[in-house]
Order: structure tokens, then sequence, then C-alpha cells
């Protein structure tokens, strides 16, 4: 009886996973059958937007379907992505992230979703360079001039962001965190605040996109002291990496990606995966994304969930080792 109720079982096993292998793919087949949202979990004009407004239009031509961008900002984008995670996993609700979506989900207590548990990784985006800067003032001209000051006179050198999480602040922090320093973090609510004061000399030093802070390297108002990516910027080919400069391991790109909710079709994942990659292939995109100081790049779904992986332990040693809290 138990070899009888053990074979039993394992047939209703195999039965059950056939029964769901082909109720995927014969939703693989009809997607998509309505309009899809892409929801933004940040206020329009910031990267994220950019890029769903970029590839909205070319999705919906390929897909034969309306695609609708919908901003849902609030609690440094947790509102918005917890939407997307509770949304039916079938992909017509999308998720147009960013790895500040790791970050936030660590620094606020009692989030609801997690980002590695309630996401099926659709496709990697774009990526978003960081450049280390310091206002002439300081005499800061180099980053061995800066671990100088800093460890000369701990405290005495400040440094902004845009606010508390943001991927400014996250990565002063790493850096301080690698090269043991310790320098006084001004939060602001905007970036308009913080350049204005990094400009001014209120602020002595701190991170800025790439395309950003060369108009104002090249013009003198600040010194490019090294870029956050693994590799040097084409915008800004003469300034070193951080890890040339020694910090090895501190690479703070800002990357943005294309999720649905956990569960969704496999079928339905790999459609949207190479739809999206041959948008973002597109020459007309990528100059839209450029102008924007984004630089576009795709991914299989994989490779999207090991940056992930990645990641996420990563930025929650930080925030966990410096005691950073959500405003």
């Amino acid at each position: 009886m138990k070899n009888v109720s053990s074979y039993a079982a394992k047939t209703g096993a195999l039965v059950l996973f056939y029964l769901v292998a082909a109720a995927q793919a014969a939703l693989g087949q009809t997607f998509p059958s309505q309009n899809l949202r892409l929801v933004v979990p940040f206020t329009a004009g910031t990267g994220m937007d950019t890029i769903a407004r970029a590839v909205a239009p070319k999705l919906a031509e390929r897909l034969g379907q309306n695609v609708v961008v919908q901003n849902v900002p609030g609690a440094s984008g947790n509102i918005g992505t917890d939407q997307v995670a509770r949304a039916n996993a079938d992909g017509y609700t999308l998720l147009v992230g960013a790895n500040t979506m790791l970050m936030a989900s660590q620094l606020y207590a009692n989030v609801p979703f997690d980002p590695l548990k309630d996401f099926s990784p659709i496709s990697m985006a774009a990526y978003g360079s960081l450049m280390l800067v310091a206002n002439p003032k300081t005499g800061i001209k180099t980053v061995p001039d800066l671990l100088a000051q800093a460890r000369a006179k701990p405290g005495a050198i400040n440094y902004g962001s845009p606010g508390i999480g943001t991927p400014h602040h996250m990565a002063m922090e790493l850096f301080k965190t690698h090269a043991k320093l310790f320098m006084l973090h001004v939060p602001y609510r905007g970036t308009a605040g913080y350049t204005q004061d990094l400009l001014s000399g209120e602020i002595n030093v701190g991170f800025l996109p790439v395309h950003i802070a060369q108009g104002f390297v090249s013009a003198g108002k600040l010194n490019a002291l090294a870029v956050g990516s693994s590799k040097r910027h084409p915008v800004a080919p003469q300034v070193a990496t951080l890890e040339e400069l020694g910090q090895k391991g501190v690479e703070v790109d800002m990357w943005y990606a294309f999720m649905a909710p956990a569960k969704t079709p496999a079928p339905v994942v790999a459609r949207l995966n190479a739809e999206i990659s041959a948008i973002l292939k597109l020459p007309e995109v990528a100059s839209l994304l450029g102008r924007a100081g984004l630089d576009a790049v795709s991914s299989s779904p994989e490779e999207l969930g090991r940056v992930m992986r990645k990641d996420y332990p990563r930025w929650g040693e930080v925030i966990r080792t410096n005691g950073i809290k959500a405003e």
C-alpha cells in the first residue's frame, strides 16, 4: 500500500506539473491580450521615468497593445514597488525600478515586499555612473588629498546628498566604510539645493551623475576625483575609477531594470525580455537615454537576478554598519 500511495503521489505531482506548464505555455501564446502598465515608483523626470517613457511607445508597437506609464512615488520608491509586487503575475503590470529598491527596502522598517523574492527579473535597462567631486576651495584635487584631509581632521570634511538613502548618499557611505573615513553627511531634500551648495563651497565633496559633474569640472567649478563605475566613463575618460586609485570593491553605478511580479510565467518573461532588449538596442532609444546621462544596456533575466542577489547584501551591510535609517 505504501508503494501504491507513493506512486499515486508522484503521479499526481507529475500531472500537476504538466498542467501548470501547459497553462503557462498557453498564456505565453496569448500574451498580450490587454493593455500593459509600467509603474515608475518615482516622480516624472527621474531616470526611471525617462526609461519608461522611451520604451513604452516602442513596446506598444511591438506588442500591439497600449502601454501606459504610471508614476507612483513615495517612501523612496517603496510604495510603487509594493504595488507591483502585489499585482497579478500575468505580465500586464511591470516595474521600472533601480538598485535604489535594494537600498530603500532595507532603510525602512516593515517594508511589505522582498526585492529578491517578490519579483521576476526581466532585463537590465541602463546604467548611470556617478563621479566623486570636490569644491576647489577645499584644495582637494585627488582621492589621496581627500583621504589625507579626512583622516587628519575626522569630521571636518562634509559631504552632501539629495537625501538619506539616495544613490549619492549610499555611494559615499560605501566609500567611507571601505576607506575607514569619518565625514559629516548633510542631506538635502532634492538635487537642486545639494548641487548649488556643492558649487558654492558650503558642501566640500559629494557624488554627482557623471554627465552633470563633467560640465562643472570642465568649467573649473568642481574638481573631478574619480568615477564610481568599474571602467572609465566615455563622458570623462581622463578621470580614473575608484578601483584604479586603490579603492577596490567600491563600484557605485546606479542601474535600472524592468521587473514583473514573482511567478510571472516564464514564456511571458521571455517575450518581454526579447522585446525590451530589442528596443534598448535601437539607436534612437540609446541616444535619448544618453542625453539623460544613461547608458542603455539589456540583459537576460538570469543576469539581472545575479546582480540583484549580489547588490542586496552589499548595501544591507553598508546600511547596518553605518546605522542609516530613512528620514
